[in-house]
């Protein structure tokens, strides 16, 4: 089974975050999240677009970035050096590490995006944890909830949550328009090709891919 030391690099953790190893299982790391944003002490201090809407508990550490058009539903936790860009969401208790990013229309919910995570581009990151240097290509989306009753499992295990997104390790890719489905782990290092749909447990350093066949038909005459 699966345990957080194996997708990330728990040492690494920011000091203020290391409660959020205080776990086994990588989904567990939600309810540390949670626990850690009850307490989150407001702050702005960062740079904050005059356009951009903070509401609730947010902190926006000196050094960090939040973009026009931003809305930022605390808790939220931005740390310098992080990034929220265009027309980005933050709700639910989200957390930016160090040289983090969500970026131009992309929505981030109850999620910890790790030193140097990137979520850049048109991307939803629901119920999620994104290790250390991952990148999701433009519109790569987190699902976190099932279509069918019941909580999400992972490698048969009932994690005890209705929403769960993916789990995935330092130094993850994923390609453009590429489906997580809820309870996805991915192993660290490991690349997911574009338009891949991906679920369950995908080990270190793996490459997932769909082979497409393309077939040039020509146009009939009008």
């Amino acid at each position: 089974m699966v345990q957080l030391g194996d997708l990330i690099d728990v040492g690494a953790l920011p000091s203020a975050w290391r409660r959020l190893a205080d776990v086994t299982r990588p989904w567990e790391v939600l309810a540390r999240l949670d626990e850690l944003l009850a307490r989150l002490e407001p702050l702005v201090a960062g740079e904050v677009h005059p356009s951009a809407v903070l509401e609730g508990p947010v902190r926006v550490e000196a050094g960090a970035r939040v973009g026009p058009h931003a809305y930022l539903q605390g808790p939220v936790w931005v740390m310098a050096g992080a990034e929220i860009g265009h027309g980005a969401f933050a709700r639910g208790g989200v957390l930016l590490a160090p040289g983090a990013r969500l970026g131009h229309a992309s929505e981030a919910k109850r999620a910890v995006l790790l030193e140097g995570a990137k979520a850049p581009h048109f991307n939803y990151v629901g119920d999620s944890l994104l290790g250390a240097g991952v990148n999701l290509g433009a519109g790569v989306k987190c699902a976190n909830l099932k279509t069918s009753p019941g909580n999400v499992h992972v490698e048969g295990m009932d994690t005890g949550l209705r929403k769960l997104g993916a789990l995935l390790g330092d130094d993850v890719s994923v390609g453009c328009n590429a489906v997580l489905a809820p309870g996805t782990v991915i192993g660290p290092g490991s690349v997911v090709y574009a338009n891949t749909s991906v679920r369950g447990v995908v080990p270190p350093r793996t490459l997932v891919k769909v082979r497409h066949a393309l077939e040039p038909v020509p146009l009939r005459s009008p």
